[in-house]
């Protein structure tokens, strides 16, 4: 199995930064994407970032040129840069940690950090 933690995330004001970080550990040859989701109370869980070994990065499109994803050499360790931040921006942010294939994609989850955005 694969276990994920993510750390990072907290309080703050609108325009400001924060900086989450995730962990994979475990049988990590069983991933090749790692990325952040999150989940706004009253709301489904949506997409934010990720990141696929050899091919690049992607996001929402309400984060794009805001927050940046970027992993480190070791491979196993992602990180989410997060700029000019929103009150919309508010929610629990979810590492997920994926081996995506050709017929669909086994997925890891942490138990996600509260990022809260006041105005």
């Amino acid at each position: 199995q694969v276990q994920v933690v993510e750390s990072g995330g907290g309080l703050v004001q609108a325009g400001g930064s924060l900086r989450l970080s995730c962990t994979a550990s475990g049988k990590i040859f069983n991933i090749n994407t790692m990325g952040w989701y999150r989940q706004a109370p009253g709301k489904e869980r949506e997409f934010v970032a990720d990141v696929t070994f050899g091919e690049g990065t992607k996001y929402e499109h309400s984060v794009q040129g805001r927050f940046t994803i970027s992993m480190d050499s070791s491979l196993n360790t992602v990180h989410l840069q997060m700029n000019s931040l929103k009150p919309e921006d508010t929610a629990v942010y979810y590492c997920n940690a994926a081996k995506v294939t050709g017929w669909g994609r086994n997925d890891y989850w942490g138990l996600g950090t509260q990022v809260t955005v006041s105005s």
